[in-house]
């Protein structure tokens, strides 16, 4: 049965994309393949996710060599709630790459960005739904290396800057990961993460754990932006094409922080050895100067996609604190702010790049008075920015009550209090751009611009809707979420 076989196909049908696209070199077909493997690709997760939901976790061998000796995809829950928010993501740009690309790309380059787009594609998915250190790290840099490119698209020559900056950080950080998977592999003698989890209960000497955990936890750190790693991201998100931004700020830091729950967690957490608490004290302080200092940086910036990208780096820093709070509450919040964040900030992005397109800039001093002439891009940006807020009736607000439930569990009132406070920065930041577009007067001698086309449109608003539907309904971003936790609390009690 087709169903049997769905982790394979999950990253089989966008990685068969990428090479027919490149041999057909045809624009129009390229967009088409690259739609078809993405929605194919939300299929086959929303498949995987209620298979998990009925019968657990998925163990899948490549080859009928069975697992620990071949290469096994496992998905948990976790790993299916990452491969539904990178699939949806995925299928809500391909609509919008379409008029976006043509506006911002050469004519000449329009496939070889469908070709690259599949690639990252893959190795998001692959990230998500392998069982296996090593494959992890191939599919890691399979999406690393598509999308250097990606971000050098950029029409401005800042882009090959930034793409630049982004290889280097992005090869360090490949090479820690490497390093810490090295020194796994020579205390347990597997590959195989389930494997290794077992086996690293036998280890009699800490010390080995406490530098491979080390050199993992820099070389994911720098893959998902924490603090004060993240210097390649406001200029990668600032200077990338639209749809570049949007995928990559919703999908590729958050598949790294999966991966990085998954290690803290499901590898390191069920040893005997007290890892985890110094290991979470540390990402309390990281994610505390995180949050703080990204959100006054934020508030501060002149271009509104810049004000976003920095505004990323803060919103991993709730996730990570999340993550560091180490109960049930703050794990929930966590998972839950991968799929929360990534709806919002993927909106945001799609509609700062119908405002790219039609205003020609994304600076605050050139939007002036936006909203009178783009009434639906500047409300869809309303209310994506209330979610980033954390107001009742968004997929935001989800998160930030998770995160003061858990802070108060712990009776860290001081922590609560901090998540309100730095919430009200975001209430800043979001108010410049409503300042601007709604109570300024436009330009005189700036064009007057209508709205984007209904093809770029549409899906930035399908985002939107679900900033809100998610802020109600929640049986799959928190209940799906809370599922996943426990399994994950349920690993490190073992």
């Amino acid at each position: 049965m087709i169903a049997d076989h769905l982790p394979i196909l999950q990253v089989v049908v966008p990685l068969l994309a990428g090479p027919a696209i490149v041999l057909l070199r045809h624009r129009q077909i390229a967009w088409g393949i690259a739609t078809l493997a993405s929605w194919a690709a939300l299929a086959i997760s929303i498949g995987i996710a209620l298979q998990v939901a009925d019968s657990g976790t998925i163990s899948y061998a490549i080859g009928n060599w069975p697992p620990p000796w071949g290469i096994e995809y496992r998905i948990d829950a976790l790993g299916a709630f990452v491969l539904v928010l990178v699939s949806l993501v995925g299928a809500v740009a391909m609509p919008y790459a379409r008029t976006s690309i043509a506006a911002e790309l050469p004519l000449e380059q329009e496939y070889l960005f469908y070709a690259l787009y599949c690639l990252c594609f893959t190795g998001l998915l692959g990230m998500a739904a392998t069982g296996d250190a090593f494959n992890l790290f191939v599919f890691m840099e399979i999406s690393s290396l598509a999308t250097y490119v990606l971000i050098a698209l950029g029409r401005r020559r800042q882009a090959l800057a930034s793409a630049f900056q982004y290889l280097l950080m992005g090869t360090i950080g490949a090479t820690f990961y490497v390093i810490g998977v090295g020194l796994l592999y020579l205390m347990t003698g597997t590959l195989n993460l389930a494997d290794m989890a077992a086996r690293l209960g036998q280890v009699a000497d800490p010390r080995p754990l406490v530098a491979a955990l080390s050199f993992i936890t820099v070389g994911v750190g720098l893959k998902l932006a924490m603090f004060p790693l993240h210097q390649w991201l406001p200029n990668a998100y600032t200077y990338a094409p639209s749809v570049v931004t949007a995928f990559v700020a919703a999908t590729a830091t958050k598949v790294a922080i999966y991966v990085l729950i998954r290690f803290s967690y499901s590898i390191f957490g069920p040893t005997p050895f007290p890892l985890l608490v110094h290991f979470n004290d540390l990402l309390l302080v990281v994610s505390i100067l995180a949050i703080v200092s990204m959100s006054l940086v934020a508030l501060f910036q002149e271009d509104f996609k810049r004000m976003l990208a920095y505004s990323s780096v803060a919103q991993v820093g709730y996730i990570l604190l999340g993550v560091s709070l180490a109960n049930t509450s703050g794990l929930t919040a966590a998972v839950s702010h991968l799929f929360n964040h990534g709806i919002t900030k993927g909106a945001l992005f799609l509609l700062v790049g119908a405002l790219a397109l039609r205003a020609g800039s994304t600076r605050l001093a050139d939007l002036s008075g936006i909203a009178a002439r783009m009434p639906v891009t500047s409300f869809g940006i309303v209310l994506a920015g209330l979610s980033l807020i954390g107001v009742p009736g968004t997929a935001g607000f989800i998160t930030k009550w998770y995160l003061v439930r858990a802070a108060l569990e712990r009776g860290s009132w001081g922590l609560a209090a901090l998540i309100v406070a730095t919430s009200l920065i975001a209430v800043a930041y979001v108010w410049r751009f409503v300042e601007v577009a709604y109570l300024r007067a436009p330009a005189p001698d700036l064009p007057r611009p209508g709205e984007a086309p209904l093809s770029m449109l549409v899906p930035a608003w399908l985002l939107v809707a679900a900033c809100i539907w998610f802020g109600f309904e929640t049986s799959f971003n928190v209940g799906y979420a809370a599922q996943a936790v426990q399994q994950l609390m349920a690993q490190v009690a073992r």
